[in-house]
């Protein structure tokens, strides 16, 4: 097949080139100029003593995911050692933020190709491999099934898209779906579209999103900011993308005649997008305080605060009872964020249409009263001014959501139950699940 000729030969040849790609991403913010040799396969540290598990997860949602089983893992195995590896920048932030040390630690993932992956190999010698990627990596899946590593695939879906590319090439995707011991789908799509494909041992665990702990915030910025909003009416758009912006302020400007003292927070999903934003707000003539590293908060005056920081979603969703959720509206066609952080917090959910990579659990939260869509940015408004004018019809919707998020986090058990194999192959002790 032509494409994966191209494939091939790229990761066998293509060194210069994929130097030059990595190069170029670092220029314009994708890449860490200081880190780029460990995406070529150069370890930043020494290997430590003992048992190590490699987690990989490939962007800010699967590291968040991964974070509750990785805080297990050392709390109840303190000789073992995790490294977890991630793509972007953003999940690099994270997860040096939040992992455990000093027994956790981060490396950014290298590119496929042989002779990276291989030195990288050499280098960690992971005992046990533990995947949360859409992608499947054929020279990285390779040489983990030659070094007998046992691998889970945790997480795992696969778009329509997908599926059908890897239909094309049915033999390389069932060798490549052989490295893994068990594969944990989202959902029952999920797990059909990797049978059908030749996977294995493949068991329907639900998201790991889903049975991740509440997120975190520092308990003296919350009060900081609940005494900075006082009484005033707020909601939140969160994880915003391009042209989200835009229709925050624009339903912001629909509501201020019903609510004058309204404050819209707004939270992008890139931080570094915030001077784009900054100018957004200003061309509709709207005040606003972005918060920024130094923490200001928003005063009586503002009618929006940008929340243009990192790690602090765990803050924001307990701040605002109400809550849409980003790249449901978004000029990329969308395709929605995790809403059962918000809901897990008691920030009631509204989303837009746009949710095609999550539709399972919105189409679950949706059915059972948990959430609610606003299917046209002019909606959007109606349905923030008819909550926040209700207060016991945003209640019901909050504490919905919240029981919808507590029963999915029960999810978390069923994994521990089903990676129990790849620990006894590495000659671990199994982990237990919480109570």
């Amino acid at each position: 097949m032509s494409w994966l000729w191209l494939y091939k030969k790229s990761m066998t040849l293509g060194e210069p080139v994929l130097r030059s790609l990595l190069h170029r991403r670092a220029r314009i913010g994708k890449e860490n100029p200081a880190r780029l040799t460990e995406r070529q396969g150069i370890a930043g540290r020494p290997r430590p003593d003992g048992a190590l598990i490699w987690f990989h997860a490939a962007s800010v949602g699967e590291a968040q995911s991964m974070l509750t089983l990785i805080q297990m893992i050392h709390d109840q195995l303190p000789q073992v050692h995790i490294m977890v590896t991630s793509i972007t920048t953003t999940s690099a932030q994270l997860l040096e933020d939040r992992l455990p040390s000093p027994r956790a630690f981060h490396q950014y993932v290298p590119l496929d190709h042989p002779d990276w992956v291989r030195s990288f190999l050499d280098h960690w010698q992971p005992d046990i491999a533990l995947w949360a990627e859409s992608e499947l990596w054929p020279n990285t899946l390779t040489l983990l099934k030659k070094r007998n590593i046992p691998v889970a695939l945790l997480n795992a879906h696969m778009s329509e898209k997908s599926f059908r590319n890897w239909s094309r090439a049915p033999r390389l995707a069932e060798e490549m779906l052989s490295v893994f011991t068990v594969i944990l789908a989202q959902s029952d799509q999920d797990a059909a579209y990797y049978r059908q494909l030749g996977g294995r041992s493949i068991v329907v665990t639900d998201n790991m999103k889903y049975g991740a702990d509440p997120l975190p915030c520092d308990e003296s910025d919350l009060r900081a900011l609940q005494t900075a909003i006082g009484s005033r009416p707020v909601w939140l758009y969160a994880s915003t993308h391009d042209g989200e912006e835009t229709l925050a302020c624009q339903t912001h400007r629909m509501l201020q005649t019903k609510f004058p003292n309204l404050l819209t927070i707004i939270a992008p999903r890139h931080p570094v997008r915030s001077p784009a934003i900054k100018t957004i707000i200003e061309t509709h003539d709207l005040s606003y305080t972005s918060r920024g590293a130094e923490k200001y908060l928003p005063v009586a005056a503002d009618q929006i605060y940008l929340a243009d920081t990192l790690g602090e979603m765990g803050l924001l969703y307990r701040a605002a009872p109400l809550t849409c959720m980003g790249r449901s509206f978004s000029k990329d066609g969308g395709g929605g964020h995790n809403p059962i952080e918000p809901a897990i917090l008691r920030s009631a959910v509204i989303t837009g249409p746009h949710v095609q990579n999550l539709t399972a659990i919105y189409e679950e939260m949706l059915a059972s009263g948990a959430a609610e869509m606003a299917d046209t940015p002019a909606a959007l408004g109606h349905k923030v001014a008819d909550l926040l004018a209700t207060p016991e019809r945003l209640k019901t919707l909050r504490e919905s959501g919240y029981s919808f998020a507590a029963a999915k986090a029960r999810s978390l058990t069923v994994i521990i139950e089903e990676l129990e194999p790849l620990f006894i192959l590495a000659h671990l002790p199994v982990l237990k699940a919480r109570a």
